[in-house]
């Protein structure tokens, strides 16, 4: 039984993650973030028994029925429950369901929203000037009934003596509540606030106090879910407090148009600046028809003078091919390499565990060929260029003309994706993407292709361009970028972003 935490993917724990990773079957709810289901195993099989008001996807006795079924039927289940598993969510229940039916259950913990959301919106629950105490409470029972289990005198008392109370499930009793602390002598100008959707990128909050939040949070139309704080520290204002809506990219939605493999490297250096990420690979990585010219080419590589690698891609199909032929780095011993960029090179020493003997001081092909014509490293040599189906022949064609050999293999290829994500589709529709981001030529052009005679949307949105060739590409498709990378790569991509967001 695992707490997905608040509602970052990034704030489940890591014996979380590994149970995921090792999981045969997900159970998961409505508020874990579905994105910690990209973590598990290919094959698992995923149940939505996500609970909402007034909409239950399962009865808790068929969630519980569930669990003991796959486990008994030899299954290694997760059950991924948002925040914490014990507070607020049934998880001691169906815990103890499982172990009356002899059904062994492991309880990892999960950070829960009612002090994270807080934090996420610069509210310490406690400070030493002010709050020692935190008090965590149910807001989904009606305040205004005769026997309430909620004991709002009490509340109200460690409220006024310097303590803080955090509200889950209470948006739509907000009003309720308050009226119930008030009435139990707490006083109206008590500090309070209200977090929608605390520490995810669409987090919302509204201050202000018992008397005024309710009206405010219905100006700024927000509701569950939604953790409710009332206390001296919602008048916290002090510097460094707010670092998580801070972040140079927090509220811009940025859709990502990378490969299926790639599209994770950009989206995790994009939400860590505080970007919604919205994912939709255009193209997507497949092994070549036939491995025979690489192969042949990759045994007789000691006869080359030269390795050129032209990409990252390149660099981690090159790898597992050679970790498929039973070849490692000894292999290239005696030839030389050359990439196209630092991020080309980091992948080297990543993967292969090689440095670079040349990388250009821009990362384009052509720079590549210059900088080894003008080392004169071209004529007479020998140059081994393993590149995608749909590789630009500039760089073969260049160290040609100079006299050179270069023997050229497709490592990998290239493929459209048969069709946008609904999602994607979805957001771009209602105008909700802020960026998009163009990583290749390829993904540019079939990005404008999919979306075929809708590609007009993307006129409602910022581009961001990784280079000269993926520009070219966007101009003739009749979109002109709102800015461009002065160093190709993915961090060269993300400074321009960030300098054009301003």
């Amino acid at each position: 039984m695992v707490g997905a935490g608040p509602g970052d993917p990034g704030l489940i724990t890591v014996a979380g993650l590994h149970a995921l990773r090792t999981a045969e079957v997900v159970v998961f709810d409505a508020l874990a973030n579905p994105e910690l289901l990209n973590e598990v195993p290919e094959g698992t099989e995923k149940v939505d028994c996500g609970k909402r008001a007034k909409d239950h996807t399962l009865t808790q006795d068929e969630i519980n029925a569930l669990l003991v079924e796959k486990a008994q039927g030899g299954k290694h289940v997760v059950r991924l429950k948002g925040g914490d598993p014990y507070l607020f969510g049934r998880g001691a229940e169906e815990a103890a369901y499982c172990a009356a039916r002899g059904v062994a259950c492991v309880i990892i913990p999960g950070i829960t929203s009612g002090l994270a959301a807080p934090a996420a919106a610069g509210i310490p629950v406690t400070h030493r000037k002010i709050a020692s105490t935190v008090t965590l409470v149910t807001g989904h029972e009606d305040p205004t009934k005769e026997n309430t289990a909620v004991d709002y005198e009490g509340l109200a008392r460690l409220i006024a003596v310097g303590g803080t109370v955090s509200f889950y499930m209470g948006a739509a009793r907000l009003g309720a509540i308050a009226a119930a602390l008030m009435a139990k002598g707490l006083k109206p100008e008590t500090p309070a606030a209200l977090v929608q959707w605390g520490t995810r990128p669409n987090q919302k909050s509204v201050k202000g106090t018992l008397t005024t939040l309710e009206a405010r949070v219905k100006e700024a139309g927000l509701g569950s879910p939604a953790i409710i704080t009332v206390g001296e520290v919602c008048a916290v204002d002090e510097p460094g407090l707010d670092g998580f809506t801070s972040r140079p990219l927090f509220g811009q939605r940025v859709l990502v148009t990378r490969t299926r493999q790639q599209a994770s490297e950009l989206a995790v250096q994009l939400a860590e600046m505080g970007a919604a990420v919205l994912e939709a690979p255009t193209i997507e990585l497949v092994a070549p028809d036939s491995f025979a010219s690489l192969d042949d080419g990759l045994r007789r590589i000691g006869g080359h003078d030269w390795l050129l690698l032209t990409s990252i891609n390149a660099v981690r199909a090159l790898g597992a091919r050679m970790e498929a032929l039973g070849m490692d780095a000894r292999a290239l011993a005696g030839v030389r390499i050359a990439c196209v960029g630092e991020s080309t090179a980091s992948a080297l020493r990543a993967d292969l565990g090689l440095r670079a003997d040349l990388v250009p001081t821009r990362a384009t092909a052509e720079a590549l060929a210059d900088t080894l014509i003008e080392q004169e490293e071209a004529t007479g040599k020998t140059f081994f260029l393993p590149q995608a189906d749909i590789g630009r022949p500039l760089l073969e064609d260049r160290l040609r003309a100079a006299g050179a050999q270069v023997n050229r293999v497709t490592v990998y290829e290239t493929r459209c994706v048969a069709a946008l994500p609904e999602e994607t589709l979805a957001a771009l529709r209602s105008g909700a993407v802020d960026w998009v981001t163009f990583t290749s030529s390829s993904t540019a052009r079939n990005l404008v292709s999919l979306l075929g005679a809708e590609s007009v949307l993307l006129r409602r949105c910022k581009l961001a361009s990784i280079g000269p060739e993926t520009t070219k590409a966007l101009l003739e498709a009749g979109f002109t970028p709102d800015c461009e990378a002065e160093q190709p790569g993915v961090d060269g991509l993300l400074k321009a972003l960030l300098a054009a967001q301003g």
